[in-house]
């Protein structure tokens, strides 16, 4: 990397540290920290929804995917993802709201406890904090190997580097430092990628190569689905991603609670579905078209920071590389919020009857503890990428496998048609999804399909069968849903307990 390239990288962790700052400076309580104080504008939901959805998993792993497979990445890596964040829209977003709104909920696990039971909030909350370690370590290896593609940064120098500077904003700012840096990550990494495929189109021979491209491309390329990928993948997918970015992830429920209200956070959520579907194409164009200019890699995932060294001119190169950085510090500093809050508000409170009597400020600073602390556990663990099977393994197999299971009693929980469904329903249906992971993975070594499609499919069957044949349904939970429901405005004594 030439030194206008370093100055670039620098300026852009010198500008997500003045961010982190001036959001400092705007939180006050840990309702501030966790859900901006329920006053984020909508565009600003919809835009840190979407940043904070994908990583340099993408430059990496995906890029990997593009270049041996092509096309089908984008379907089943993104389109599936525009498509569930459709679909939660109306169904899931406004829900999200008033759960702040009418129960005061600052945590996206803390209507668990009335909605099912403690020790039901308890296991989700402990095995989904467990698997976000693994998942942002994933993203720390991710951004390292990108510098070390780059500037032959060793691996660990990497992942401190990157890991400091989102450590050091996020446990400032919290959650309006998350958004407020995804806005401008967004701004960075949308001239980033029109910088690369402009350079892709003029090697291409001009702007005709957007069509004359595809055929000059190995064979299968071009298709949806491969045998790796299949049909039923794909669609095993949509449902997977259909739970996870509308709160499974439970750092991208805190979008839907911040907004302002209900119709603010459907607005965002379309916004973040319509980026899903449009925008990955944009980056992903010279991932397609990677076989063309730096054929016969022996590492695929090397395709993307390749390309960029030998299309791009000295300064150019360093904001692609930020372009990168953003999206993996737009995705773990909202996740670190997220699992905070779940700590602070849900765990703390089970595990020391101290932390019950808490004020904001106490709560506000457990937050800011709890912040630092799941950064630096999962960029220790992220040294240990490689052995627990790479970026794409963990990515893939590891979190859309057991996200399911995690997500199905939370997000379903939410809906009035699985009202029957209670805690024991809850519990059994995670614990069988994650048996059955188990079972695959290590003990039937089976396809990468199987692996992701049978956990979720066997919660779900669980969920809803013990709903139906043992149902739990209480006047209580009915009269959650039903306020989870109504469309107008919150009671007064909801109101206050909300604190808005």
């Amino acid at each position: 990397m030439h030194a206008l390239d370093w100055a670039t990288v620098c300026g852009y962790f010198g500008l997500m540290l003045v961010i982190g700052w001036w959001s400092h400076r705007r939180v006050k309580t840990d309702k501030d920290f966790f859900i901006a104080g329920g006053r984020m504008p909508w565009w600003l939901a919809g835009i840190s929804h979407h940043m904070s959805g994908y990583s340099a998993v993408m430059f990496v792993a995906y890029a990997g995917v593009a270049y041996t497979d092509g096309v089908t990445v984008y379907f089943w890596g993104f389109a599936s993802i525009g498509v569930g964040v459709a679909i939660g829209a109306w169904l899931f977003a406004a829900r999200w709201n008033r759960l702040r709104t009418r129960f005061g909920v600052a945590s996206p696990l803390e209507f668990l406890a009335r909605r099912y039971n403690v020790p039901a909030q308890q296991v989700l909350a402990w095995s989904g904090s467990s698997l976000k370690v693994f998942d942002v370590a994933s993203k720390w290896f991710a951004v390292a190997v990108l510098l070390d593609s780059f500037a032959g940064v060793p691996l660990l120098w990497g992942i401190a580097i990157t890991g400091t500077v989102t450590l050091l904003y996020c446990t400032a700012g919290g959650l309006w430092a998350d958004a407020l840096t995804d806005f401008g990550q967004f701004v960075i990494q949308a001239a980033a990628g029109i910088v690369m495929i402009w350079a892709v189109l003029d090697g291409l021979g001009g702007i005709s190569g957007l069509w004359t491209m595809w055929d000059r491309l190995p064979a299968g390329h071009t298709s949806p689905v491969t045998g790796d990928y299949t049909t039923v993948f794909l669609l095993v997918y949509v449902l997977v991603k259909t739970l996870e970015y509308n709160g499974g992830m439970w750092n991208l429920a805190q979008r839907y609670m911040a907004a302002p209200g209900s119709r603010e956070a459907r607005r965002g959520a379309l916004l973040s579905s319509a980026l899903y579907l449009l925008w990955p194409l944009v980056l992903m164009f010279p991932m397609f078209a990677a076989p063309l200019f730096v054929p016969g890699l022996e590492d695929p995932t090397t395709s993307y920071a390749a390309m960029t060294q030998a299309l791009l001119p000295p300064g150019m190169i360093g904001l692609v590389l930020a372009g990168m950085f953003s999206h993996t510090m737009a995705m773990v500093a909202s996740d670190a919020n997220a699992i905070s809050a779940v700590i602070t508000r849900d765990v703390l409170p089970v595990l020391w009857r101290k932390a019950r009597r808490f004020t904001e400020i106490q709560r506000l600073r457990t937050g800011r503890i709890a912040t630092f602390s799941f950064i630096a556990l999962s960029m220790a663990v992220a040294t240990q990428a490689q052995n627990l099977g790479g970026v794409l393994s963990i990515v893939v197999s590891w979190v859309a496998a057991l996200m399911g299971p995690i997500s199905v009693p939370l997000l379903l929980g939410m809906l009035p048609w699985f009202r029957r469904c209670g805690a024991r329903a809850a519990i059994v249906s995670w614990a069988g999804g994650l048996l059955t992971y188990g079972v695959l993975y290590y003990g039937l070594d089976a396809s990468q399909t199987a692996t992701v499609a049978t956990p979720i499919l066997v919660s779900l069957a669980l969920y809803i069968g013990l709903g139906l044949v043992a149902s739990e349904r209480t006047e209580r939970v009915d009269e959650m849903l039903a306020e989870l429901d109504r469309t107008s405005g919150p009671a007064p004594a909801a109101r206050s307990a909300a604190g808005d």
